[in-house]
């Protein structure tokens, strides 16, 4: 994991968005689909929460032609008069120049760039440019494919248009694998440009990770055990009837269980760090005793690899392969670990070992090619 940090110029969220109460809560419908939705919506959220930033989609990007692509900029008079009875503020997604103009106008607090826009380094610097000389918040999401360097570079064309009240807002990734989430949280790449940036404040959407409102209170749980400032959660009047995204949004009365529930973990403070430095050396000391046996493990990998060489045998056994699994799954099942982590483990700590063995065949041709 990269520990260089981010040379972003930012403005701390506390000067331009007092946290009330954590979590930061950004509610709303995925689409503004009418006035009266959005008020009823807006009004079943005030019902429960004094401090709160309405979001709602007014344009929204889809697939393909023909599905609904939002109401358009008559959407935006709505959200005005969410804020007049409310005094929420306001946030939608904006994805070229026109949408950040006519946002603007309408009084919209907060933008944010979406995730098939963030994918698009040409859309995200024309956002920019619109935003320059203008001092208004924006919010990032992650780019739809899990591209570390993509998030960072929307971050910073926008910072470096002027833009310094800065957020990001993890979605989760697209994956052409079949699981339990719309999208991916990997929740490792999130954390890495946590790690980057540690000042730059970080909101986790569960709706879009999730795809659905099961795992909804799971995913917003699990964020704030990792120190994210917010929330953002698709709150609709009624969801069933919604236009868009109609399985991940939940109702205002829903949105007050499920935050009601979070545990906020306390900061660490000087009475408990003693302890937890005392376990975090032992933890050192295992770490190093971890990748001492995993560098003896690879030269053994190499000298395998030599041998093999020597003998013209072929560098994958499925048969070895087989039987280093099975056992060592058996291993983990006895030691109550994780089958699934020790199984994705070994299969790195495999295919490194082949890329040695390989390493080892290519050199002995580039020294025949040699002579």
């Amino acid at each position: 994991m990269s520990t260089k940090k981010l040379d972003l110029d930012l403005e701390p969220m506390s000067s331009w968005l007092p946290l009330h109460k954590k979590p930061l809560l950004l509610a709303g419908p995925c689409s503004a689909e009418s006035e009266e939705q959005l008020l009823k919506t807006a009004r079943g959220i005030k019902k429960h929460f004094e401090h709160f930033i309405f979001r709602a989609g007014i344009w929204k990007p889809r697939t393909r032609p023909g599905m609904f692509e939002g109401i358009g900029a008559v959407g935006l008079d709505w959200m005005k008069k969410v804020k007049e009875e409310t005094g929420a503020l306001l946030t939608t997604e904006v994805a070229m120049p026109m949408h950040v103009e006519k946002a603007l106008k309408a009084g919209i607090d907060i933008l944010w760039i979406g995730a098939r826009t963030t994918v698009n380094p040409f859309s995200v610097q024309e956002i920019a440019e619109a935003l320059r000389g203008v001092d208004v918040p924006v919010f990032v999401k992650n780019p739809a494919f899990p591209d570390l360097q993509l998030w960072i570079g929307a971050l910073e064309r926008i910072n470096r248009a002027g833009v310094r009240k800065l957020a990001t807002i993890h979605r989760g990734f697209h994956s052409y694998e079949f699981t339990a989430y719309r999208n991916q949280p990997e929740w490792e790449l999130a954390l890495e440009l946590k790690l980057m940036c540690p000042e730059m404040p970080m909101i986790c959407d569960p709706s879009h990770i999730c795809g659905n409102t099961t795992l909804t209170s799971h995913v917003a749980q699990k964020a704030m055990d990792l120190h994210y400032d917010g929330l953002m959660i698709e709150t609709h009047i009624d969801p069933m009837r919604a236009l868009s995204d109609a399985r991940q949004q939940v109702t205002p009365d829903r949105l007050f269980e499920i935050v009601s529930n979070l545990v906020i973990r306390n900061p660490i403070d000087d009475e408990h760090k003693s302890r937890l430095q005392e376990l975090r050396e032992k933890i050192n000391g295992l770490d190093d005793e971890l990748v001492q046996t995993l560098a003896a493990r690879m030269i053994i990998a190499k000298q395998i690899g030599e041998w093999k060489k020597e003998n013209n045998l072929m560098i994958f056994q499925v048969s070895r392969w087989e039987q280093i699994l099975k056992r060592v799954l058996q291993l983990a099942e006895d030691m109550n670990l994780n089958r699934d982590f020790v199984k994705e483990l070994y299969m790195r700590i495999h295919d490194e070992s082949i890329r040695g063995q390989v390493e080892v065949m290519n050199a002995a041709r580039k020294e025949e090619a040699v002579k």
